[in-house]
């Protein structure tokens, strides 16, 4: 492995990780969390799911993908309506952009803290 390849490789990892105080946190609402438009699957887990920013844009709602900063269209399929998020955040669980040619969305929770 290559410098390069090597500091990639140690910075995906680093996007990876969550924020301490809300590791434990998330680590369970991901854990509990399955597909709105698929129940009986799962929207996967802590390496897949983190907080996001979002934008709309006509009406759509965007999510910031953490490893290429590549703002997704969310599919209104995807949007969980039926629990709340741990910490009144956005949350996508999607796939890093290497692991799929299309721009994929298991699961996406909309913020709405107070």
């Amino acid at each position: 492995m290559t410098g390069v390849e090597a500091e990639e490789a140690g910075q995906d990892a680093a996007h990876r990780h969550h924020p301490p105080q809300d590791q434990l946190l998330h680590e369970k609402f991901y854990s509990s969390w399955h597909m709105p438009d698929n129940p009986v699957l799962s929207c996967c887990n802590s390496a897949d799911c983190y907080p996001t920013e979002v934008r709309y844009i006509d009406g759509r709602i965007y999510a910031r993908r953490r490893e290429d900063g590549k703002y997704i269209l969310i599919p209104s399929q995807k949007v969980e309506r039926n629990r709340d998020n741990p910490d009144g955040r956005n949350h996508l669980c999607a796939p890093p952009p290497s692991a799929s040619l299309v721009d994929t969305v298991y699961c996406f929770a909309l913020g709405g803290a107070t």
